[in-house]
């Protein structure tokens, strides 16, 4: 489990990339943002041109999604392979499960192919923190979240002024709603920057915060278990060790939860923006 680090301060170096361990008279080094950061795998770093691990992880990811149900769908059977099974056991539940339950049947469809592939990209993204060598998920770099929420959150803003106009979207953003009376304008004040502006960032970071979290976990608890395999601090690297599997296994429901999670709200989002506004 390598995870290279651009900081050339010892410090800095992580533990199984060491031989450092507890009692040797070296401190514990622990992960931080520095175990975010990657070295350059083509370009140079200093002019921002370049393609490190987290894209080529990104790229890899799409052409396994892209490969899978392409291999699935290719040449689709009435009685379906295991692939096609499994590949259509994974469409439909997001289909059914999250487009139908939150925009409906009718409205919907259209919708699934891009809720589809939103859910699917997310989920292989993080799975590949848990991946022998890869060991990174990508969702742990903002910018990833950033992009797939600005494309929810362009798509959202464009279907609402094209389903009510300039003078409906204004209403749907702000809340507009006259029986409030006086505090109306305070009201439509706060909900237009809470849906203009908190909505997209929260849709983004509560992906990334999540995925930067459980990472930092898994390092912290695999470092810990190295650093400890020495003298009587071996039995304590067998806890640490145990945390590792147990975090691991967390982290397989918080990868497909955060998935659905990110996919249910741009559902609600598309919901809001078709919906008439009262």
């Amino acid at each position: 489990m390598k995870e290279p680090a651009v900081s050339a301060d010892p410090t800095q170096v992580l533990a199984f990339e060491t031989d450092c361990h507890i009692f040797d008279g070296c401190g514990f080094p622990a992960p931080g943002l520095h175990s975010f950061l990657f070295e350059p795998l083509l370009g140079d770093g200093d002019s921002n041109v370049y393609f490190n691990k987290p894209m080529l992880l990104a790229l890899l990811g799409s052409v396994i999604v892209v490969g899978f149900f392409w291999a699935a769908f290719r040449k689709p059977k009435v009685v379906p392979g295991k692939l096609q099974m499994v590949a259509e056991t994974g469409y439909d539940f997001i289909r059914r499960g999250v487009v139908y339950e939150t925009i409906g049947k009718k409205e919907g469809e259209k919708y699934v192919p891009l809720v589809v592939s939103l859910f699917f990209f997310i989920w292989m993204m993080n799975i590949w923190s848990i991946v022998p060598v890869a060991q990174f998920p990508v969702t742990s770099i903002i910018a990833y979240p950033i992009v797939l929420a600005a494309i929810v959150y362009i798509l959202w803003v464009s279907l609402t002024f094209k389903r009510h106009g300039f003078v409906g979207a204004f209403k749907n953003f702000t809340g507009y709603d006259k029986s409030l009376g006086p505090v109306l304008p305070l009201a439509m004040t706060i909900e237009f920057f809470s849906n203009l502006l908190v909505r997209p960032f929260t849709h983004a970071v509560r992906l990334f915060a999540n995925m930067f979290a459980g990472h930092t976990l898994l390092l912290l608890f695999t470092i810990a278990s190295w650093y400890l395999l020495n003298g009587i601090g071996i039995a304590y690297a067998g806890v640490s060790f145990v945390m590792v599997i147990v975090m691991t296994a967390f982290e397989l429901f918080i990868q497909a939860l955060q998935a659905y999670v990110f996919v249910l709200l741009t559902c609600t989002f598309i919901q809001g923006a078709l919906a008439e506004h009262h």
